[in-house]
């Protein structure tokens, strides 16, 4: 989709008789966060952007210095499928800024921007595909009652999930968002519409619409869709593998016909980095006290920190889909899930793979076995680490990484540090269902 400009944005929504505006943005959680604007503002915050109150924002501004500036991108200019009182609607991102008009440090899309500076610095364009999973149950309240028992690749009944899939991928092709497929995942009532790669900022902006798009559908059908990356205990829970790749121009920059695997020195550094760095950067891509959940032995989420290009243990993989070709040439990262903030957790990978790339870590051999079946003392000769096992671990382990704080600037990284521990808190003291079923009676 061809980028739009300023002039464009004015004339397009003359023509189509916009009424309203809705400004979005994302707090550090990955929330999407709106307010709307009449036409009659349009061209004047395209100009000077529109001021708001940050400071009920998480991770936004403190309440004596909340005065914030969302100034809307006109590139991410579209026409909102769902009208307000027969009115049309348009949505565009913003950036955040300071009243000085420079860029605020906590907005997400501003450290994407940087982390995608420094890419670019080095001569690489960064192209994700994400596979975000999610479930369809019954309504939000209570226990999660599923739609269907289907499993994976399934054909269920039109009148149940495959029909509101069909519609969410209808919506999101209606506002330029490109869908390579979607199908039943392997869980009961589970999941997936994946997107069709493209440059990491621009695919950060369609997750948001996508999660949106998904959830706008279900409840227009009166059930209720879930991101939730372990909604139900038993059965898997869902991830968001993404796929990713570093091009020059037209060229990728991973792919190199002559070597084994058809990776490049420079695919190989990168996915090095992604090894070494992962467990540092776990509590961004799976930021949830329930995140750790579902990233478990027995449910095809990786807990171990090894790579392949066939083996679906493996925390990395390399898709041979199409063995040898250039623009097919990816890497698949694994442990994501669908409730992170895909501004930050694009920025850690990318992070990751380019300090792995400037400071050339060489990559150890591919692990095609089951890491899943090894004995503990198989994976300490392998040299495989896991995953942290749960927030509190994930969060001492990030705490200390200079990697993190760097890709995230000192504002995020020490917010979201902050907002992470309070989570722990309240969860660590909570009583659960387990307890009281476990203990009650007994004690």
């Amino acid at each position: 989709m061809a980028k739009l400009s300023r002039e464009d944005v004015l004339r397009i929504a003359k023509e189509k008789k916009v009424r309203f505006v809705r400004l979005w943005f994302s707090d550090i959680l990955g929330f999407l966060k709106s307010f709307a604007i009449t036409i009659r503002e349009l061209e004047s915050a395209l100009e000077d952007g529109m001021g708001f109150d940050g400071s009920s924002v998480a991770g936004f501004a403190r309440i004596d210095e909340s005065d914030m500036v969302a100034k809307p991108d006109p590139s991410t200019f579209r026409i909102f499928p769902w009208k307000a009182n027969d009115h049309v609607v348009a949505v565009m991102f913003c950036d955040i800024l300071q009243p000085d008009g420079k860029p605020y440090q906590s907005d997400p899309r501003w450290v994407l921007k940087r982390n995608l500076e420094r890419a670019q610095k080095m001569g690489y364009t960064f192209n994700v595909g994400p596979e975000l999973e999610f479930f369809y149950f019954r309504n939000s309240s209570g226990k999660p009652e599923l739609l269907d028992s289907g499993g994976y690749f399934d054909l269920t009944p039109l009148d149940v999930a495959s029909d509101l899939r069909k519609q969410a991928v209808m919506v999101l092709e209606e506002m330029g968002i490109q869908v390579e497929y979607s199908h039943h995942e392997a869980a009961p009532s589970q999941h997936e519409i994946d997107l069709k790669y493209t440059d990491a900022l621009t695919m950060a902006d369609n997750t948001m619409i996508y999660r949106l798009v998904v959830k706008e559908v279900a409840l227009k059908n009166g059930v209720y869709a879930s991101f939730m990356p372990k909604p139900v205990f038993g059965i898997n829970g869902s991830g968001m593998h993404t796929h990713q790749s570093l091009f020059k121009g037209s060229k990728n920059a991973f792919f190199d016909p002559k070597d084994k695997y058809h990776l490049s020195d420079v695919a190989k550094h990168y996915i090095a980095g992604l090894m070494k760095h992962a467990r540092e950067i776990t509590l961004v891509t799976n930021q949830w006290v329930n995140s750790y959940k579902r990233l478990v032995p027995g449910y095809e989420a990786p807990v171990y920190i090894s790579w392949a290009q066939k083996n679906r243990s493996d925390l990395i993989r390399i898709p041979v889909y199409k063995p040898g070709k250039e623009l097919a040439t990816r890497v698949e990262y694994r442990c994501p899930d669908p409730a992170c903030n895909p501004y930050l957790a694009f920025s850690v990978m990318l992070a990751a793979g380019l300090e792995g790339i400037e400071k050339k870590y060489p990559l150890r051999d591919p692990v095609e076995r089951n890491v899943y079946e090894m004995t503990e003392k198989e994976r300490r000769r392998h040299r495989i680490e896991t995953l942290p096992e749960d927030l509190w671990e994930a969060i001492q382990v990030t705490e200390k990484s200079d990697l993190v704080r760097r890709a995230l600037g000192d504002e995020v990284f020490y917010k979201f540090i902050e907002n992470k521990k309070v989570e722990w808190e309240r969860y660590r003291s909570r009583v659960t269902d387990y307890e009281l079923e476990q203990y009650f009676s007994v004690l």
